[in-house]
């Protein structure tokens, strides 16, 4: 998994798994395998989840990379703690999948808890046969 800065400002996981090397074999799979994780976690609670793929499909003038299949996210919450109003803007927490040919790129923000990062990370790395 690498650590990266998207669009120069926002700080990003992400890691490209190789459909032969999952142990999912679709983005519905892995979305409910990490519903499963987030509803086992002691802290994390359930939002949703959102079909990228669709709702851009679905724009007039929407756009997508010919090279993704499919792409969806799970949104969740951490929220251990509510110290001030502004900290529910960098709330809820999400994980997007988009599936291209050959494998499942997987992707999340950092979050400005670790026990959130580390959650998040092992959860996507269980994935991994």
């Amino acid at each position: 998994m690498k650590q990266s800065i998207l669009m120069e400002k926002y700080h990003i996981y992400e890691i490209d798994i190789r459909k032969t090397e999952s142990k999912l074999d679709s983005v519905d799979s892995i979305i409910n395998y990490l519903e499963d994780k987030i509803k086992s976690h002691k802290v994390s609670a359930y939002i949703g989840k959102f079909d990228h793929y669709s709702h851009t499909k679905s724009l007039e003038d929407g756009e997508i990379n010919p090279d993704i299949l499919d792409a969806k996210e799970i949104i969740f919450c951490f929220g251990k703690k509510l110290p001030k109003a502004s900290i529910m803007a960098i709330r809820p927490r999400s994980i997007g999948v988009a599936e291209f040919k050959e494998y499942f790129a997987i992707t999340f923000m950092e979050a400005p808890n670790e026990e959130a990062n580390s959650a998040m990370e092992s959860w996507v790395k269980s994935i991994i046969k």
